[in-house]
């Protein structure tokens, strides 16, 4: 994606909790005819320390991404985190335009299919832990023959991150601005709210008399 270096994080940590934060994914490849391919899907961060990270999902068995990957195993992965609109009334000046804040990271991706049964389950419980871990239980009980129709229903998927984006844009290099955006956006919607709260925790300052600073 188009990287401004003043906002191009290049804080693993940040990019971790992005994705956790915000697991449901663009898996972006291409099809048989060279066009893109795209399918939304929660995905799950294994993050190994000097090992890189890892990113876990699974398809529709009818779905055919899974065959792309198949044939062409890179892609690429796209999560959005917290985004919103910014107006140009946040600057003291009026010769402004309107700009949209938001928090992404991307990453080129080689898949790997997981299709055996035992994996699958795993891959499911990995899902279950992360967003209703009470639902194990229920998984558990719903017996042997249901579980099996249901894992040869989807293809599962590691991708192995070879490459990482995270843009964190919250106009940076306009320190007039963020006092006014840090208080419009800690009285907005969740977003902006999220938003604001990015602000105060990368230090971006938000006093008036700050502002002025060099």
């Amino acid at each position: 994606m188009y990287m401004p270096p003043q906002f191009n994080s290049q804080d693993r940590a940040i990019a971790a909790e992005l994705m956790r934060a915000h697991p449901f994914a663009s898996l972006i490849s291409t099809d048989d005819d060279g066009l893109p391919y795209v399918s939304h899907l929660p995905l799950v961060l294994d993050d190994r320390g000097e090992g890189g990270f890892a990113l876990f999902g699974h398809c529709a068995k009818p779905n055919p991404h899974w065959r792309y990957l198949q044939a062409r195993p890179q892609a690429l992965v796209s999560f959005l985190g917290p985004h919103a609109y910014m107006s140009p009334s946040v600057y003291p000046d009026l010769a402004r335009v309107p700009t949209w804040n938001y928090l992404a990271v991307h990453c080129t991706v080689q898949a790997e299919l997981i299709e055996t049964p035992a994996e699958k389950d795993a891959l499911l419980k990995r899902l279950i832990g992360q967003h209703e871990p009470a639902y194990a239980q229920q998984w558990r009980e719903l017996g042997e023959e249901f579980q099996n129709k249901m894992l040869n229903g989807i293809v599962g998927f590691e991708l192995q991150v070879t490459a990482l984006q995270c843009k964190v844009k919250l106009n940076q290099h306009r320190r007039e601005s963020h006092a006014a955006m840090h208080a419009r956006y800690s009285e907005g919607t969740p977003d902006e709210q999220a938003l604001a709260a990015w602000m105060q925790r990368l230090g971006m300052k938000t006093g008036a008399a700050q502002t002025e600073e060099g």
